[in-house]
């Protein structure tokens, strides 16, 4: 036997968690009232930091450009420049931002423009405040994110230059998708998240968002839109 004393018990550290910062928010709305109003509702979420407000489109390009915010909630109306001409430019100073245009405007015409000036997202301002939250976080995750009435327009629409066009364009044949990536892509055409995707899949939401993320290397598509737009061309909801 060792004539050495026994060794004092191990002491473990408990693993640390480590947090996620906030995600920082710029409110870009003229109207000062509403403006006040969303950075209230913002400002009671632990992980969401309202870091700037502007008032009209030019101030919320230099504001974006200093602040570097993760997501834009900007409205299309605005005097002077518009908030989709202020899309374009703060994608320019700004390439990570996610920009979501809160709006009263249910044209197809400003939703169509806004996306192609780089939007992810177009709420109209009838959203509650209980939604707003869930929706930034969704929009900072990643996903689009578009009302659902004006969604229903914008499929519609593709829906329609699909049929005019009669089949008549040159296909490119797309590259193979796997079973489970074609039943995500027929619900990312539906509309729905990734946590209602994962439950009707029964699967984990990392297991969907990595599908969703091979959909789109795939495809070459940009956005979960795209995405939505191209299984409609391709008539991929058919088979539902």
């Amino acid at each position: 036997m060792s004539g050495h004393p026994p060794a004092p018990d191990a002491v473990y550290a408990a693993p640390t968690r480590t947090q996620a910062p906030p995600i920082k928010v710029l409110v870009v709305d003229d109207h000062a009232f509403f403006r006040r109003g969303l950075v209230s509702v913002l400002d009671d979420e632990q992980d969401i930091d309202v870091v700037g407000e502007s008032g009209d489109g030019e101030d919320a390009v230099r504001t974006a450009a200093d602040l570097v915010p993760d997501v834009v909630l900007m409205d299309v109306w605005m005097p002077g420049s518009s908030g989709i001409d202020a899309c374009t430019g703060i994608k320019s100073v700004v390439p990570s931002a996610k920009i979501v245009m809160l709006t009263m405007s249910d044209e197809e015409d400003d939703l169509f423009e806004a996306l192609k000036a780089g939007a992810t997202g177009y709420l109209l301002k009838e959203i509650s405040v209980d939604e707003l939250p869930g929706a930034v976080r969704a929009i900072a995750s990643g996903q689009s994110f578009i009302t659902p009435s004006m969604a229903t327009k914008l499929i519609g629409e593709f829906t329609a230059l699909a049929k005019k066009d009669g089949g008549r364009a040159r296909r490119i044949p797309a590259p193979q998708l796997t079973g489970r990536e074609t039943e995500v892509l027929r619900r990312v055409a539906r509309c729905l998240n990734n946590k209602e995707i994962a439950e009707e899949l029964f699967i984990s939401e990392h297991t969907v968002k990595n599908h969703v993320r091979n959909i789109l290397e795939k495809l070459q598509l940009h956005s979960r839109t795209e995405a939505a737009v191209y299984a409609v061309r391709e008539k991929f909801l058919d088979a539902d």
